[in-house]
């Protein structure tokens, strides 16, 4: 027997929630119901997908392999309403702001997909700053942004719909005392050298949380390249705290690198899509629009 989609979008919610009850309630069942259906695919597998533990789940490597293929899945099952229900075709230009993160880390495989679907429109990519990006929402420059939702500032005049939210973890080499520890807090980590990732204001976002706490990480390097933070944590020159969405496995000289929950809750990092607020979205934007938000359970029809 094979697996159902209603296990995968149930595995998506609480791999990118990290949380089996965030998850209920995001889709409107129970916990039970949640926990039951992921079993059943690590069952149907034959390998568990996630780490249960006090604050709530984490992906196992083989989750972390299968989390993607499962956003494929559901993106193909959006992809297939979508078409069952088209009239007429839909042409047109969008132009699309994209931060380094999105469009190096999320986006390729949707916009592979919506391309397929919509061959008469074109797509207009511009990677830039937050702030630019913002800046051409409101301008009129850009009709969306596929961005970092949870680092937004100009909520006045932009609106915008989280598509995913991604936990962040410690980041570890294998052999790092840490990985035997029970648990691991903020101030175990202050007390290690600290690999600082400075892309899309990532610096910014862990000054936040940092700033909650009476520790401070001591910050060894700070670069914008994630390949080289990932290449230094595996050689053991520091750790780092960095989001799921970023994190594989191996370095580029082929060294594994480990992943840890946090004792306390590290806010998670939020993507999804921006648009002014008062915009009035041509065919060709609102298919866009929708077919993102199907891919990952939202309304279609929004942003009026």
């Amino acid at each position: 027997m094979g697996f159902s989609f209603r296990q995968v979008r149930y595995f998506i919610a609480a791999a990118e929630l990290g949380q089996i009850s965030q998850a209920a309630v995001e889709l409107n069942v129970s916990q039970s119901a949640v926990t039951a259906a992921i079993r059943q695919l690590e069952d149907l597998l034959g390998t568990r997908l996630l780490f249960r533990h006090a604050s709530g789940v984490s992906l196992t490597h083989e989750g972390g392999r299968f989390l993607p293929q499962a956003r494929a899945i559901a993106a193909a099952v959006a992809e297939a309403m979508r078409v069952s229900g088209d009239i007429a075709p839909v042409e047109g230009r969008v132009r699309v702001g994209v931060t380094y993160t999105v469009a190096g880390y999320f986006l390729p495989p949707y916009l592979a997909r919506f391309r397929r679907a919509y061959p008469q429109v074109t797509v207009e990519l511009r990677e830039a700053h937050r702030t630019a990006i913002e800046d051409g929402l409101v301008r009129d420059e850009l009709d969306l942004a596929v961005m970092l939702t949870s680092n937004l500032e100009n909520t006045d005049q932009i609106a915008a719909e989280t598509l995913f939210r991604s936990a962040r973890h410690l980041w570890l080499p294998v052999d790092h005392p840490l990985q035997k520890a029970e648990r691991v807090s903020l101030a175990d980590v202050a007390r290690q050298p600290y690999v600082m990732l400075t892309v899309d204001e990532a610096a910014f976002t862990a000054k936040r949380y940092w700033d909650r706490t009476p520790h401070q990480p001591a910050i060894v390097f700070q670069t914008s390249s994630v390949e080289a933070v990932r290449s230094m944590v595996a050689a053991g020159m520091g750790v780092t705290i960095l989001s799921d969405m970023v994190y594989r496995p191996w370095s580029l000289d082929g060294q594994r690198i480990e992943k840890r929950a946090l004792a306390e809750p590290v806010p998670t990092m939020d993507a999804g899509l921006a648009w002014k607020r008062d915009l009035a979205m041509t065919p060709a934007v609102r298919a866009f629009r929708d077919h993102l938000g199907l891919a990952f359970h939202l309304p279609a029809g929004g942003g009026g």
